[in-house]
């Protein structure tokens, strides 16, 4: 290598994920937030930007052990479903507690990319153990 980080690289760096989630749905509670004063939008972007930055970092890790301990439908199913669920308690909490006006309207993507991510990772490991088993 000559001394640049490759693509590769930066799709493996935890702290990468953390930023771009941080930003990215940071950013969309500030848009969600849009039609109040401030400081109520800036707020709900950083308590966004930091839940998502947290719940990256984790959701892969719950999604796996949950999966590896779960077989049948279950291992497809529980996984995202505990994924979402949980999100949204988290979100909608901690968004109650720090004020957020439009707590609806600011968790909706999130939990749409939560409910996304979930569903496709915890398929290609429920896949990847029946590859395995057969």
């Amino acid at each position: 290598m000559d001394g640049k980080l490759s693509v590769k690289a930066l799709a493996q760096n935890a702290f990468v994920h953390v930023a771009v989630a941080f930003l990215a749905m940071g950013g969309w509670a500030v848009f969600a937030n849009r039609a109040h004063p401030l400081p109520e939008p800036l707020v709900a972007g950083l308590v966004q930007g930091a839940l998502s930055g947290a719940i990256t970092l984790a959701l892969k890790r719950m999604i796996e052990a949950l999966a590896a301990r779960l077989s049948g439908l279950a291992a497809l199913l529980a996984p995202p479903t505990a994924a979402v669920l949980l999100s949204i308690a988290v979100l909608t909490t901690i968004h109650a507690l720090a004020g957020t006006p439009e707590i609806a309207t600011t968790i909706a993507l999130p939990t749409s990319v939560t409910a996304l991510y979930s569903a496709l990772y915890a398929a290609a490991l429920f896949r990847a153990r029946k590859v395995s088993h057969d």
